[in-house]
């Protein structure tokens, strides 16, 4: 995923009301950026911490600049704008980058059942392959040593624990399911669910994995000029 122009960088003030973040830009304008994230961001506003927007270019907007990513503990970084997740693994599958899931017929935003995943692969109205992505930040605080340990959710999910439900019926039923934890923090070295945060969801990962739902972690590069996935990680249930 390419920027151009490249992403702008300033300095974080606050966030607050979930979808709004104050910035002091690098060139010394004060902002309001739109935050597109829902969770709770754990160690993930750091007051001062250094962060790169985007820029709409629309006028119209109400708010034109978006937050994108931010510098986390021990000078990694962390994607925290969870609407780019979807498209980062898509580009990953067409580039050929994720070897175990073949670029056939990428389609996004597919209805199985009652259901809808972020992604599917294969032709005609049944594919066989559905992919659920999700986005992941939640390292090491700033008190804590750099151990690369990158877990989800940074909440409890009763959304997260549904899709979990849901992949399951799906390899009930003959199809292939694939959860695809999409890490945008450089600083990952491996992914674990947060059994601290929401043990029922850890829960429901490992019997999803034990009934046949594959589980894969691809680290994201990070950079004001693109964001990649650009390397495997090991998921540890145990």
């Amino acid at each position: 995923m390419k920027f151009d122009p490249p992403l702008a960088r300033g300095r974080l003030l606050r966030r607050y009301k979930r979808f709004m973040a104050d910035i002091i830009a690098d060139d010394g304008r004060e902002l309001t950026l739109h935050c597109p994230n829902t969770g709770s961001m754990k160690f993930c506003t750091p007051e001062q911490g250094a962060v790169l927007f985007s820029d709409s270019g629309n006028p119209k907007r109400k708010y034109r600049h978006t937050w994108e990513a931010v510098q986390v503990a021990h000078g990694h970084w962390a994607g925290i704008n969870t609407s780019r997740t979807n498209a980062l693994v898509a580009e990953a599958i067409l580039a050929g980058r994720l070897p175990s899931l073949p670029n056939d017929h990428v389609r996004r935003e597919v209805t199985w059942g009652d259901s809808r995943f972020d992604l599917a692969l294969g032709e005609g109205e049944t594919p066989h392959t559905l992919i659920e992505v999700k986005n992941v930040t939640l390292g090491p605080g700033p008190d804590d040593d750099d151990h690369g340990v990158i877990c989800f959710p940074d909440a409890v999910t009763e959304r997260g624990q549904k899709h979990l439900r849901t992949l399951m019926q799906v390899v009930a039923a003959g199809q292939r399911a694939v959860l695809v934890f999409c890490v945008q923090h450089t600083g990952a070295r491996e992914v674990r669910p947060a059994d601290d945060i929401d043990p029922r969801y850890g829960a429901l990962l490992r019997e999803a994995h034990a009934a046949g739902v594959e589980v894969l972690a691809w680290r994201t590069r990070i950079s004001p000029e693109e964001m990649v996935l650009d390397e495997a990680v090991p998921v540890r249930l145990v």
